[in-house]
């Protein structure tokens, strides 16, 4: 028994060890994925590297080094590799039980919280103030009677419209008649990943979980706020378990526990990341993510290798094996045309995406829209935001917006669902979503009717989260059985994606004995991995086509996208062909929407269908992922390729529907650009031809213009050029004569050789000139036109400075100057808050700096 203890302390010592400060400034460190029969000392000694611990990713360990400029363990592996091949040492070495080598590098501003941007409206328009709703009687009448029967008396309840809405009534939850029977979130704990999260508040403490807390920025066990701007995690946590007392508001899941885990105010590295995202996952149940890469509709991220691993073990061994639950804010980057199937967390299947709906039912102009999204519920817009916790001991907050409000919230609803059924596993608890969600009455949802007869929104998902429809329905679910995949072969394109409206259409057909063979019963999650070639990709759609006609926009083009580049094996996620066979026609569309001179190829892709399986006794777990999973191996199918037009409806623009309230339906229309003709150089003739063809369009014929000329002996595709490169020595013959004669009259007419018309000026006189111009934000200085946090992508070399036209500019103001702010937002005849603003206008100088230490 006493070595049994000792070795229990040398275990979480061990583990402790990972997870102190480490000193990237004087050392190098390294993860290290070894093989079960490796030795973590054995291969220290034989690295020279120090072994630190193990991470609580199984088999996964932090080594250390002095610092260098190399990869000391990838030098190594490779020359063994060599040696190997080369047949120079047969010999057994301890490094070949290395699996996977990487070293860590801190990395800072890597993730952004999910507040929402600035709500932008062209120069010129006005921003009317909301006009005030009176609460309806009945519906404050039995508020008053469910803060009596619960004993509900903290003093911001009644502000908590999303719990209880009394000027909407039925735009909320719909919380209060599970709180009735007693469902208030027992025994089930909600880890918020954010920017720590405030223990001492008198809202939060009573349901603090220390035990599952940790700050991975600063490396100690308290994740307090420690920045000026460290009020996220806080609020988050408030929507979730802010305590029944007299302080604040009242969370939806109040009994249940809350832990915090830090990891958005410092520096963080991958194994940081990784550990975070299963810290104490057999006692924290649900992490709650209201972040991810930056929403500028630029950015295309994907997790690291290490935090797909780590989140795949959290679903397959988090909760007793049932299964870690990840909820990730879909992202606030709809009003720059994003989508968040360009964003790796959010179109995981280990994910549930959550969107945003107003609290008078409409899309906010924020909410990404994209066919990741499972669900969505309230956050701020309509002229309201969520009244929440604040950082302090009794501080509340009532700006709280963006889909970051709407994720904890969805967390908090489904800590309610596991209270009484903590056996469904992470995918019943995304069944039970989709099932008992309510559909959305927007009129520019785009809804459409899936194969199970449910509506699917690309905006909305299945709809808003029902809290009470979601508690009754689990309460007789039974439970899915396990998880089962089929994978097709890569499919080989390689062709032209044609301009304009025609796309390159593509198809795979998959049979019943293939996902019998696969153990594969019905669908729930489809993923495409595919490779493009452009030159904009943000140029780029995708669209999939099931066998049941059901459309998922797997991508869509991006107005800021300017990265000349297109999809690196990059993986869309779709949830709307949820409860399909699968079995059928999957058709992929992929178009170029741009006229212009960047073009593109369509290189290959491959289809996984994700789902339940036929027999759970065959059911395997999914091994773990490597980086070269989505390597061809050369086990091709070729398909049949055509370039047609597609048949699919594409969704609404983001800039026709993101504003319900303030945007006129008649607003100017974006000038398109001008055709450019396709390159026309004997490298891309190939492409120019096929793409010319699928369109329908016909080559101007050179015969009609040089009939009548002599042929020189050359062919007709020749002779233009020819007649061309003449044309062009003649007028520069006739240019350069005219140049020789204007200098020869001029000196004639100057005896002088120093009596020039312009002097040149010297270093010291031109910077003089520009010696009184004053710095933007100074008065009569002159302001740079940028296309600020709407259209900021459309400059050479740089992706912070760009110009943009007359329509997208806006000025900043203050509240004071703006007779049509809209309460608890940042107003203006120009531009107006949506949302929260997260910060702290006392401490402006202290925002963005990270604590020394």
């Amino acid at each position: 028994m006493k070595l049994s203890l000792l070795a229990v302390a040398s275990l979480a010592a061990l583990s402790q060890a990972t997870r102190v400060k480490r000193d990237h400034a004087n050392n190098d460190y390294y993860v290290l994925h070894l093989a079960r029969d490796a030795e973590p000392a054995q291969v220290a000694a034989r690295l020279g590297l120090e072994h630190q611990g193990e991470l609580q990713l199984a088999d996964h360990h932090v080594f250390r080094a002095a610092k260098t400029d190399t990869d000391l363990v990838d030098t190594e592996i490779k020359a063994r590799k060599r040696r190997k091949r080369d047949a120079i040492d047969g010999e057994a070495d301890i490094v070949d039980g290395v699996l996977l080598s990487q070293k860590q590098t801190p990395r800072s501003g890597h993730l952004e919280k999910r507040i929402p941007p600035r709500q932008l409206v062209p120069a010129g328009w006005s921003m009317a103030a909301a006009s005030p709703q009176q609460p309806v009687d009945w519906a404050v009448q039995r508020q008053t009677e469910v803060m009596r029967d619960l004993d509900i008396s903290d003093p911001i309840f009644t502000e908590q419209w999303h719990l209880y809405n009394t000027v909407q009534p039925g735009h909320d939850v719909n919380v209060t008649d599970v709180w009735s029977q007693g469902i208030t979130g027992n025994n089930v704990t909600v880890a918020i990943i954010d920017d720590g999260l405030d223990m001492y508040s008198n809202d939060l403490k009573a349901n603090y979980f220390a035990a599952g807390s940790w700050d991975y920025n600063d490396h100690d066990p308290e994740p307090k706020p420690e920045l000026s701007d460290d009020r996220h995690g806080t609020r988050c946590a408030g929507e979730v378990a802010a305590a029944r007392n007299d302080v604040c508001g009242v969370g939806v899941a109040y009994d249940a526990n809350i832990a915090g885990i830090r990891i958005l105010s410092g520096e963080l590295t991958n194994a940081d990341e990784a550990e975070a995202m299963i810290y104490k996952y057999q006692d924290n149940d649900i992490y709650s993510c209201s972040w991810g890469p930056p929403d500028d509709g630029r950015h295309m991220e994907a997790p690291d290798i290490l935090i797909k691993r780590a989140m795949l073990q959290g679903v397959q061994e988090g909760r007793g094996g049932k299964g870690s639950v990840y909820v990730f804010a879909s992202g606030n980057g709809a009003a720059h045309g994003d989508n968040c199937n360009f964003d790796g967390y959010t179109n995981s299947i280990y994910s549930i995406t959550v969107g945003a709906v107003d609290r008078a039912g409409n899309h906010p102009y924020y909410s990404e829209h994209c066919s990741a999204n499972l669900v969505v519920t309230y956050s701020s817009g309509a002229g309201d935001s969520i009244h929440t916790t604040d950082v302090g001991v009794d501080k509340c907050y009532d700006g709280h917006g963006g889909t970051s409000a709407a994720a904890p919230l969805a967390a908090g609803i489904f800590a309610l669902v596991l209270s009484i059924r903590p056996d469904l596993s992470w995918r019943d608890l995304q069944y039970l979503a989709l099932h008992s969600a309510a559909t959305v009455a927007d009129d520019n949802a785009g809804w459409q009717e899936t194969a199970i007869g449910k509506q699917f929104s690309h905006i909305f998902g299945y709809g808003k989260v029902d809290s009470w429809a979601m508690v009754e329905m689990a309460k007789d679910w039974n439970l899915v059985k396990p998880q089962a995949w089929w994978f097709s072969p890569w499919q080989h394109v390689k062709k032209p994606i044609p301009e304009g409206k025609e796309g390159l259409s593509v198809h795979f057909e998959v049979t019943t004995d293939m996902l019998k063979e696969a153990n594969l019963e019905r669908v729930e999650h489809v993923t495409v991995t595919m490779n493009v070639e452009h030159t904009r990709r943000g140029d780029i759609s995708v669209d999939l086509i099931s066998p049941e006609g059901v459309v998922s926009h797997i991508a869509t083009d991006r107005m800021s996208d300017e990265e000349k580049a297109g999809y690196d094996n990059w993986t869309f996620m779709s949830v709307a062909h949820w409860g399909e066979s699968g079995v059928g026609k999957w058709t992929i569309i992929v178009k170029d929407n741009k006229v212009n001179k960047h073009q593109g190829v369509f290189v290959d892709w491959h289809l996984k269908l994700w789902g339940e399986s036929i027999d759970a006794d065959k059911a395997t777990l999914l091994p773990m992922p490597n980086p070269d999973d989505d390597a061809d191996h050369d086990k091709t199918i070729v398909t049949t390729v055509t370039a047609e037009p597609s048949t699919a409806t594409a969704p609404p623009r983001p800039d026709e529907t993101f504003v319900h309230d303030t945007q006129p339906t008649d607003h100017p229309v974006r000038p398109t650009k001008p055709a450019k003709p396709n390159p026309t150089q004997e490298d891309k003739g190939s492409m120019t031809g096929q793409v010319e063809e699928a369109s329908g369009e016909a080559t101007p014929s050179s015969e009609t213009w040089i009939s009548w000329l002599p042929s020189l002996g050359a062919s007709k595709a020749a002779q233009p050029w020819i007649y061309g490169a003449l044309g062009l020595i003649v007028a520069f013959c006739i240019g350069l004569g005219i140049a020789l004669f204007i200098v020869r009259r001029r000196r004639i007419k100057n005896d002088s050789r120093s009596n020039y018309e312009f002097e040149m000026l010297d270093e010291e006189e031109s910077e003089g000139l520009t010696a009184g111009e004053k710095p933007v934000g100074v008065a009569g200085g002159r302001k740079k036109r940028r296309g600020g946090e709407l259209y900021d992508a459309f400059a050479g070399g740089s992706e912070d400075e760009d110009e943009v036209s007359e329509f997208d500019r806006y000025e900043d103001r203050e509240p004071s100057q703006s007779a049509h702010s809209l309460p608890g937002e940042r107003g203006g005849d120009q531009f107006a808050l949506g949302g929260e603003s997260d910060e702290d206008d006392s401490d402006d100088e202290a925002r963005g700096k990270r604590r020394q230490t």
